[in-house]
């Protein structure tokens, strides 16, 4: 089955409203030919809006960086489902290692944020990986599977079938190493299987991107893996040339 492309550009904690702005311009002059790719950013909360706006009738998505899993109530500082919704996003990542190291998120709190975001309308983007320290005592493919269950517990066959999966070695991200294509595909493809013992249809229609440090001159070769069908982008994900240059990368 032929899963579509998706290319997910996270931009932490960067971008005012105007740099946010300038850079979905760009983007929108660069991408405005491309079919055959999803093609999702997720600004900081205070260019959502803004943002959304601006790419109205383009082939990009919105998407934002975390939500909370109550839809209002006595939560200072967070941001619900509805209201991310409401201002135009389509998806939403949950459980990224950021949040998991900064911010204390747990595995119950990405599948309850999983589950809110569903309830919204909004896709889940999934963010599951394994740290150095996991990977080099050969815990990688247990983690992560620990990771990919809680995220996905409670959920009916139909939800998980509207999530996505980030696949993200934490030792990768920002610091310039990246996993082979061979050490990217052999987790892909285990995540794939694990999927697949819920439901073959859905792991087969999955989407499983790649998060570790990809950028325009080694996408193709990432991309061109059997079971990796995207990327979630970050530090290229904040100049329009090199976004686009992985959103056109193919082998």
């Amino acid at each position: 089955m032929a899963r579509k492309l998706m290319i997910a550009g996270n931009w932490k904690l960067n971008k005012t409203v105007g740099e946010a702005l300038e850079l979905v311009r760009d983007l929108r002059r660069l991408l405005s030919q491309v079919r055959d790719c999803e093609i999702v950013i997720a600004p900081p909360y205070t260019a959502l809006y803004a943002v959304g706006k601006a790419i109205e009738d383009s082939p990009i998505d919105l998407a934002a960086q975390e939500l909370f899993w109550e839809d209002s109530g006595a939560y200072t500082g967070t941001v619900s489902a509805p209201m991310l919704a409401e201002v135009g996003c389509k998806l939403v990542l949950v459980g990224h290692s950021e949040r998991r190291q900064f911010f204390n998120e747990t595995l119950e709190s990405s599948g309850k944020r999983a589950k809110a975001a569903l309830k919204a309308g909004l896709r889940p983007i999934l963010c599951i990986g394994e740290t150095l320290k996991e990977r080099e005592a050969n815990r990688t493919m247990e983690v992560v599977a620990e990771q990919l269950d809680a995220g996905i517990q409670g959920l009916s066959i139909k939800e998980v079938a509207r999530c996505v999966i980030a696949y993200e070695p934490v030792w990768a991200i920002g610091t310039g190493k990246v996993a082979t294509p061979a050490q990217a595909q052999e987790v892909h493809a285990a995540i794939r299987e694990r999927l697949r013992a819920k439901d073959n249809g859905v792991a087969e229609s999955m989407q499983i991107l790649y998060g570790g440090s990809m950028k325009p001159d080694n996408a193709a070769e990432l991309l061109g893996q059997a079971d990796i069908d995207g990327g979630l982008i970050g530090g290229a994900s904040l100049t329009a040339e090199s976004f686009a240059g992985i959103v056109k990368a193919r082998k």
